[in-house]
């Protein structure tokens, strides 16, 4: 998590949020839902182990615990293709999508 205390501005002694806290907000809530992103995929795995190892050889439990390790993979699967995506438009173009910024004018 990134702090925000460089983008604050100073007016009659009270910091205010500048535009350019937008980045800093936007960083964080992306580094947030990529943890939950991968949380989750952890308890869907540990949740998929546990559902074939109890399954029995109940042909019904076991098909529903390969399913729940069958999305949990495809999760995973997504998360990579989405992250190569936007590194093959990066060497492409040049412009680093995976950062948020915005420019800042010149007075």
């Amino acid at each position: 998590m990134q702090d925000w205390t460089n983008c604050l501005q100073t007016v009659n002694g009270v910091d205010i949020p500048t535009i350019q806290c937008l980045e800093i907000v936007f960083s964080n809530i992306l580094y947030v839902a990529v943890g939950l992103a991968v949380l989750a995929l952890f308890v869907m795995f540990l949740v998929g182990g546990f559902k074939y190892l109890t399954s029995g050889g109940d042909p019904k439990a076991t098909t529903a615990a390969q399913q729940t390790l069958t999305y949990a993979v495809l999760g995973l699967g997504l998360m990579a293709i989405a992250f190569l995506i936007f590194k093959i438009i990066e060497s492409f173009t040049g412009v680093n999508v995976t950062t948020f910024s915005i420019p800042t004018g010149t007075p």
